[in-house]
């Protein structure tokens, strides 16, 4: 997979990140047009698995109640667990567990009674040498062999037509943007519909070159504007897929391109139709039938967007129920000090460069609150009452973000969100840090890598911020369940180190 390296981005790249672009008629309408959720085929096919695992293993115990003499579970339930792996490892194996397989009807049944089969016959065989035939029932084993055959087929055929639903609706599709154009682009577009028509919907080009090499429509897909317009487009609707469509012999064209997409949260895939070069199976990915190489993967995606979701949620619920005495006790405190409203309400970007409000406890005074952080707060700064030193320097008064954890708009763990108008040195912060916004290629979070480094408070260098970033930079390329599950444990303990907190 290509990585940028981010200390070189962050030299390399700002400037169409931080301004703002005018986007084609074209382009506008695509951004208008409403657009379906889709689901992740990763997940569809994983919970598929499960499914069809545990209905075969029910399907085989309630056989053995039903009919077989109780007092034997130590013999079946192990049979039957293993009986259920079996088949989903064969099943995998003649790749029936896959959205395009899925859409078939005879090439999956087939294949699908083929392994079934099989499974039956190794625990025959198996049952026959291992001479435990007196152990198990003759009719339990061919009941549970036609039955699952029927219940296989019946599953498959509800699946199929769940599928071809979503399939229909879009909500399998991914949202593909294709970068290059001309008669190599033309010849990609064919064979995305030709293999790939039902996993793809493509949006359009997007190419820098403006000479009749690139014209304003390709095979039928408009030309939507330069590659620096696809940040913004990308940033304003749903685009799940980046296809570049150049040879890998122009290097230049490929690194500036890719410098400049990889703080979107999108995967990008560098077509392998125009090689001379060939590569064994291994090096490439498959976008339908089309070969491609892995250039750069969205950040959290599939099941690891579930577990992330999970864990927000289980650790903001846990959270506030622990802590609400604490919050109601602040609450209390802020009302008693000071006239005004116990919270306080502040646009952040959030993912994507989307806006959104956090909550915090109100630290301020009502009459000289900076919605928009355009001054920082800095050591014995008049604006912060005397509650509010003690919450800012415990970290207490970003405990309603909790609120913003279970909306979805943060995560627990992610780098902080902060305020529009911040600034380092007197200098924006997207304006210091050149890449800054490839920060948000995942949701903001309550604490984070940086924090726990010792990397909060007040940021009045651009050598302060520039460590944020590489911090929350380290943290997007290496997250793990585990590491969100170390920075909250070791959450308390940094927030005992107060410098720079004001």
């Amino acid at each position: 997979m290509y990585r940028v390296d981010p200390k070189q981005a962050l030299l390399d790249h700002a400037a169409s990140q931080r301004e703002a672009t005018e986007l084609s008629p074209q382009a506008e309408a695509i951004i208008a047009a409403p657009v379906e959720p889709t689901i992740s085929g990763a997940v569809v096919v994983g919970i598929a698995q499960v499914v069809e695992a545990l209905l075969l293993a029910i399907l085989g115990y309630g056989i053995y109640e039903f009919y077989v003499e109780l007092g034997q579970p130590a013999f079946y339930i192990p049979v039957i667990l293993a009986s259920c792996l079996l088949a989903n490892v064969l099943f995998n194996a003649a790749r029936t567990h896959r959205i395009g397989a899925y859409r078939t009807i005879l090439t999956q049944i087939g294949r699908v009674l083929a392994a079934w089969t099989l499974v039956m016959v190794v625990l025959a065989v198996g049952i026959f040498f291992l001479k435990a035939s007196d152990l198990f029932s003759r009719v339990w084993l061919a009941s549970w062999f036609f039955g699952g055959a029927v219940l296989l087929v019946v599953y498959r055929m509800a699946l199929r037509a769940l599928v071809m639903v979503w399939t229909r609706q879009g909500r399998l599709r991914r949202r593909t943007a294709i970068v290059g154009g001309g008669s190599d682009a033309e010849i990609l577009i064919e064979q995305i519909r030709a293999s790939a028509s039902n996993d793809i919907t493509m949006l359009g080009l997007f190419d820098d070159r403006i000479d009749d090499r690139s014209p304003d429509s390709v095979a039928g897909v408009p030309k939507l504007g330069k590659v620096a317009d696809l940040i913004e487009f990308a940033r304003r609707t749903t685009v799940d897929l980046v296809i570049v469509s150049m040879p890998l012999s122009a290097e230049k064209r490929v690194l500036d391109m890719l410098t400049q997409l990889w703080v979107l949260p999108v995967d990008i895939r560098l077509s392998a139709h125009m090689s001379k070069l060939k590569f064994t199976n291994k090096a490439y990915s498959y976008v339908g039938d089309i070969a491609v190489f892995d250039m750069a993967d969205r950040p959290i995606s599939d099941w690891n967007l579930v577990f992330k979701w999970v864990f927000d949620k289980v650790v903001a619920l846990t959270a506030l129920v622990l802590l609400s005495p604490v919050m109601i006790a602040t609450a209390i405190a802020i009302k008693l000090e000071s006239k005004g409203p116990v919270f306080f309400m502040q646009q952040r970007h959030g993912f994507n460069n989307e806006l959104i409000n956090i909550y915090k406890f109100r630290s301020m005074r009502s009459d000289m609150l900076d919605s928009g952080a355009a001054k920082l707060v800095t050591r014995g700064d008049q604006r912060v009452t005397r509650v509010g030193k003690f919450i800012r320097k415990t970290s207490i008064d970003e405990l309603p973000q909790l609120f913003n954890v279970l909306k979805g708009e943060l995560s627990i763990v992610g780098p902080r969100p902060h305020a529009l108008q911040a600034k380092a040195d007197n200098k924006l912060y997207y304006d210091a840090v050149e890449g800054y916004f490839a920060r948000h290629r995942v949701k903001p979070g309550m604490t984070g890598w940086a924090q726990i480094n010792g990397w909060r408070g007040e940021t009045d260098t651009i050598d302060k911020i520039m460590q944020r970033v590489n911090h929350d930079l380290y943290y997007i390329e290496h997250w793990s369940i585990l590491f969100d599950l170390y920075i909250v444990m070791m959450t308390p303990v940094r927030l005992l180190n107060f410098e720079n907190a004001y």
